[in-house]
């Protein structure tokens, strides 16, 4: 059994934090997105892992997440020249797959369950394509199931204008290696690309079986940034645990369950779990509030912070306004400026998303 991780793309949704990185490598409690699924694809089993990626982003990629030796797998990287659909990638990375079975995990995608209970059924029932459902509801969004009362699925369509139910597609399949001739047999889609839903409803036209399970924890896609904040928030409130390596001082105050990387400097401050606190981060005179994750080498002075995602490098100083629901990016600095007239002074880049109160 193989993975094969989809790690290109444009990330159009993220940007601007996208214009400089992948979207799969923007942080979620201080780890990269992707290496979520790295790991949940190694603690089902699979450790023969192929990731596609795109020549914007791809030595990005490969320069963070490295040839898998921290997660216990091997890792092969394939590009994909142009974003040219699911299933076109699958078709670039034939000669890593060869004949064996795979998961293909979309690497923007988050899930609550455990992939190996997927992945028995998929291997028990020796089906052609396992699927994964949720009820949303948007489901015009998505590509769409129809499934009988059995989980055998009958229908898919790619973001329906009317959709026949509200099963949309997560971004986790389980296929056979019958799949490689059903996207050998499809045409691209009106918007030019092979789709994955045209290539598993060539399979099932084909009497292949398409079998269909629903999720039933949460399933976070965090491609836009209330996604983003929304992934933030869940991964810390289930998965943190209270780890202080740096350092305190006698008059701040820390509450909950909270992290804090080594060499990182707390002065003067409240801070209220459950928070994520890099390395080598300086923090004084600020209130950090729940479900905030801060990243290494960041710079807090005089900043009260909520619900937010700060990225590596940043600074923010002196802004005596509450900070909530944001997510501010690498290296960007928020200051506040000594010269009179008081006035606000921008420089911002294309996509950026500001609020004033």
């Amino acid at each position: 059994m193989k993975a094969l991780i989809l790690s290109g793309g444009k990330g159009t949704r993220l940007r601007p934090l996208t214009y400089t990185g992948a979207k799969q490598l923007v942080p979620v409690a201080n780890k990269p997105i992707l290496w979520y699924g790295i790991e949940g694809i190694v603690a089902a089993g699979i450790t023969d892992i192929g990731i596609i990626i795109s020549p914007e982003t791809g030595e990005e990629v490969k320069a963070k997440t490295g040839n898998g030796d921290r997660f216990g797998a091997k890792i092969t990287y394939i590009l994909q020249e142009q974003p040219a659909g699911l299933a076109h990638a699958v078709k670039v990375a034939q000669p890593f797959l060869g004949d064996s079975p795979f998961i293909m995990y979309l690497g923007d995608n988050l899930i609550q369950s455990d992939l190996g209970l997927f992945l028995e059924k998929f291997s028990d029932q020796a089906v052609d394509a396992l699927i994964l459902l949720r009820k949303v509801a948007n489901p015009s969004a998505f590509g769409v199931a129809t499934v009988d009362e059995n989980g055998r699925v009958l229908q898919l369509i790619e973001k329906p204008k009317v959709p026949p139910s509200n099963l949309a597609l997560v971004g986790i399949y389980y296929f056979a290696h019958t799949i490689h001739n059903a996207i050998a047999n499809i045409q691209p889609s009106p918007r030019g690309e092979l789709e994955i839903t045209d290539a598993i409803q060539y399979l099932i036209n084909d009497q292949k079986r398409v079998e269909a399970c629903q999720l039933e924890g949460w399933w976070l896609d965090t491609g836009k940034k209330d996604d983003l904040l929304e992934a933030n928030r869940i991964i810390l409130d289930t998965c943190l645990t209270s780890d202080i390596k740096g350092e305190i001082d006698e008059k701040s105050q820390v509450i909950g369950r909270v992290q804090i990387g080594s060499g990182t400097k707390i002065i003067n401050c409240t801070i209220r779990g459950p928070v994520n606190i890099g390395s080598d981060c300086h923090i004084e005179n600020c209130y950090i509030g729940p479900y905030s994750s801060i990243a290494a080498q960041v710079k807090l002075v005089d900043v009260d912070l909520d619900h937010s995602v700060i990225l590596q490098g940043a600074k923010v100083v002196g802004i005596h306004q509450r900070i909530v629901d944001s997510v501010i990016g690498q290296r960007a600095q928020l200051t506040v400026a000594p010269q009179r007239p008081k006035a606000l002074r921008f420089m911002i880049g294309d996509d950026s998303q500001i609020e004033l109160a």
